[in-house]
């Protein structure tokens, strides 16, 4: 009885559907090293936060004007290769650790972050083929991001075309 007036309250307070089914579950099962309710409920956190954090393509970009700011790319490596926005950096999702973070943004965790991913396209062909929505690259990169303790991110929120001038797209040089 308990159980389902916590996973009522939950509901009712907003947490997403996979908290409250957690919840049900109970404890994550598995690596000690892991820990699936954690990652929920760091996502419900960020997820308020996130969404003031969303940028159209124009403060995107005036944004990236900014001393000291850095664009990260999660992508593969081989996706950024094969095109990126103008001035990205690259650090493939998989290989965020907090050293790797570090050594790439430096020990400013304040340092602002503009990030962006393939589901910001609308091209849907490499190297930015589209993703199932829930499964988009930006939320894990966000949320990454914010549980290593970076909290000033901003992403963008627009799905343009690659080839919009006022992108500037870098793509690979064909030899």
């Amino acid at each position: 009885m308990r159980l389902k007036f916590a996973i009522a309250l939950l509901a009712m307070a907003g947490a997403p559907p996979l908290l409250a089914q957690s919840a049900q579950n109970g404890p994550s099962a598995g690596s000690p090293l892991i820990a699936f309710d954690e990652f929920l409920k760091l996502g419900g956190e960020v997820a308020p936060y996130r969404q003031a954090r969303l940028l159209s393509l124009s403060d995107f970009k005036a944004r990236q004007k900014a001393d000291n700011v850095l664009l990260l790319d999660a992508r593969s490596a081989s996706a950024f290769q094969q095109g990126h926005i103008k001035g990205a950096v690259n650090l493939p999702l998989p290989d965020f650790t907090a050293d790797a973070l570090a050594a790439l943004i430096g020990e400013d965790k304040d340092r602002e972050i503009l990030i962006y991913c393939n589901n910001n396209f609308v091209n849907n062909i490499a190297p930015v083929v589209t993703k199932a929505r829930p499964l988009a690259l930006n939320i894990g990169t966000f949320i990454n991001l914010y549980g290593y303790g970076y909290r000033n991110i901003y992403e963008l929120g627009d799905a343009i075309d690659m080839n919009d001038p006022a992108l500037n797209w870098v793509s690979a040089v064909k030899g």
